[in-house]
This record gives C-alpha cells, sequence and structure tokens, in this order.
C-alpha cells in the first residue's frame, strides 16, 4: 500500500473502532502543527498494524488494552476500552484481560485500570 491508501484503510478502520464522533473531533482539533502527527498516527498506528492479516479486531484490541494497562496510559485506555466494546468484547471479557494483566503486568496497574472501565461503563451505560 501506498501512503494515501494507508491513510485510507487506517481513518476507516479508525471510525470502525473509536466511532465517527471521536474521530470527528480528533480531526477537527487539526493544526498546522499537529497535521503531520495525525497523518503519522493514523497511518502507522490504525494504517498498518490494524490491516494486517493473522488477528481479528476483537484479538487486537485485547493486545491494546492489555499494552496500554501495562504501561499505564489511562487516557489511551479508556479510549481503546470504547474501542474494545464496539469491537464486540463483553464486559465480562474485559473482566477476564484485566484479571490476566493483574499477573502479568501488576495488581496496582489492573486495580486502576478497573476504576476506569468502571467509570467508562457508567459513562456508556453498559
Amino acid at each position: 500500500m501506498d501512503d494515501k491508501e494507508r491513510y485510507e484503510k487506517g481513518m476507516q478502520t479508525r471510525r470502525a473502532v473509536l466511532g465517527d464522533a471521536y474521530v470527528d473531533a480528533a480531526v477537527a482539533r487539526i493544526d498546522d502543527f499537529t497535521r503531520e502527527f495525525q497523518d503519522y498516527i493514523v497511518r502507522t498506528a490504525w494504517g498498518d498494524p490494524w490491516q494486517r492479516p493473522g488477528l481479528d479486531r476483537k484479538m487486537r484490541s485485547v493486545v491494546v488494552l492489555s499494552v496500554t494497562l501495562s504501561l499505564g496510559h489511562w487516557d489511551e485506555f479508556r479510549l481503546h476500552l470504547r474501542g474494545a466494546l464496539n469491537n464486540g468484547i463483553t464486559k465480562d471479557e474485559i473482566k477476564e484481560i484485566l484479571m490476566h494483566c493483574a499477573a502479568y503486568a501488576g495488581i496496582p496497574a489492573a486495580n486502576h485500570a478497573v476504576r476506569e472501565a468502571q467509570q467508562v461503563f457508567r459513562d456508556l451505560g453498559v
């Protein structure tokens, strides 16, 4: 794929996972300073790994939740938790992901993730 196709496919995936409202708001915030960075994110984060064969979107969401929890990137965790729900991951599956991460990423990180998840569920009425 060339850069234009990577961008287009990345933006399609980003919209499917995160929703049009989120992506439209992110696009509206683009200015001269952030334009290149946003283009880079769409092409490299959404246009490359999410387009590869071998894992479905649900499994990719499991990976992203696990990594963002492990690194303590809570804004990204909350964002991708919403995306995981869009990708068909259930609350019970999310609970199991967090339980599993507790053993490998640490109980404090997983404990924090549980609180973040509770807030997202409340916000979404799930």
